[in-house]
């Protein structure tokens, strides 16, 4: 297994707080798939207004966050280095239940397709082994 702390995943994808997703990648292969995680504390901007009453993590950041890991696994490819991958679309997204303060997101994009710099990627994000979104995400890279 390759792990990647915060300070190595800044160094593949140009995210930066607040907007940077992802805690630390668990396990990746360049080119093919990246396993991460994002765990959701209280202090999160987000929770404030989404929702006062009930604080959910808003499912699009959710999105981006598995974007974020397959952003790891494609631009941790030697001749992606220093690149960018920008979002082409989302398909077949799919959210499944609500991610709550103290949730530990699993977050895993297999890069199932690439041909120049356009590809796609399988995501699902889930907390404790249940799949809370589930996406096609399509990515060019620049």
């Amino acid at each position: 297994m390759k792990h990647l702390t915060i300070s190595q995943i800044q160094e593949i994808i140009p995210h930066r707080h607040p907007f940077l997703l992802i805690d630390y990648i668990e396990d990746y292969e360049p080119g093919e798939y990246a396993v991460g995680y994002k765990c959701a504390t209280y202090r999160e901007e987000f929770f404030a207004g989404h929702f006062p009453e009930e604080p959910v993590m808003p499912g699009v950041l959710t999105v981006e966050a598995l974007a974020q890991t397959g952003a790891v696994a494609i631009l941790s490819k030697e001749e992606n280095k220093g690149r960018i991958a920008f979002f082409g679309g989302i398909n077949k997204c799919k959210f499944k239940g609500k991610i709550i303060p103290g949730d530990k997101i699993r977050l895993e994009t297999r890069i199932i397709k690439q041909k120049g710099p356009v590809g796609i990627g399988e995501a699902v994000a889930s907390v404790d082994g249940k799949v809370v979104v589930s996406a096609e995400l399509t990515f060019f890279v620049q």
